[in-house]
């Protein structure tokens, strides 16, 4: 069954419309990575949900398909930006540099990007996207010409992450951190079980490579993955 055929079935009054997204678009920007999952092209269709979408749509909320809402994301989408493109929940304790290279540090040019900018990391799966400033300022294209300075010159190591940390950190309107709790996946390469994050939770996240579908099917979860199973609906239907 198709996935808009299992929504269909399981949501039947729910309104939605599907977009394909062509992967020819960015494949020939794509370098590898810390672990082939993040090299995938759909990992990159958030940047160009401007071109995507109709030009009416001025306004979306980005999420990833590794993740649970569990609040009312009416009050996400209720959001300020303050003239931001985006929003999101930043984590400025974060060490910053690790996300690149010592060969993007150790040049000037590019270290410059942040000269007049305090950057945070911010986790791209949970967002909130003003689209009209974002065709307005060109955000697609600035977003591909880091990834194709990466293919020559290797300034990061994750996939579609940095790209997004080089055009935007430092100018993210912040969310509250209920709305990502994310790392459940644990790091990018053992995805080891992790517990969440102090606070409310609006939103699970099981950003990193341990997916929650794959470790319930190996008969070997998480212990936090027995919140996902309620809501995955693959496994539901099997």
């Amino acid at each position: 069954m198709s996935l808009e055929s299992l929504v269909r079935e399981t949501f039947p009054k729910l309104r939605f419309r599907v977009y394909y997204f062509d992967p020819r678009v960015v494949r020939k920007l794509i370098s590898t990575s810390v672990r082939q999952a993040l090299e995938q092209p759909l990992n990159y269709a958030r940047n160009y949900l401007a071109e995507i979408l109709e030009p009416c749509v001025g306004k979306v909320i980005y999420l990833d398909s590794d993740l649970v809402v569990v609040d009312d994301v009416s009050k996400l989408w209720g959001t300020g930006l303050g003239g931001r493109t985006i929003g999101a929940p930043e984590y400025c304790h974060a060490n910053f540099t690790k996300y690149f290279t010592n060969g993007f540090w150790g040049n000037k040019v590019y270290a410059s990007v942040f000269s007049d900018r305090k950057p945070c990391y911010f986790n791209t799966g949970v967002m909130v996207i003003d689209l009209e400033k974002w065709r307005q300022f060109g955000y697609t294209k600035r977003i591909e010409k880091w990834m194709e300075i990466q293919k020559s010159d290797r300034i990061y190591e994750l996939g579609s992450l940095p790209p997004f940390l080089l055009v935007f950190a430092g100018n993210v309107a912040p969310i509250d951190h209920a709305w990502n709790q994310h790392g459940l996946g644990g790091d990018n390469v053992r995805g080891s079980c992790r517990d969440l994050h102090p606070g409310p939770v609006s939103l699970l996240h099981w950003s990193g490579s341990g997916k929650p579908w794959l470790r319930l099917d190996s008969k070997q979860p998480c212990p936090l993955d027995s919140l996902w199973a309620p809501y995955d609906l693959y496994g539901q239907s099997s």
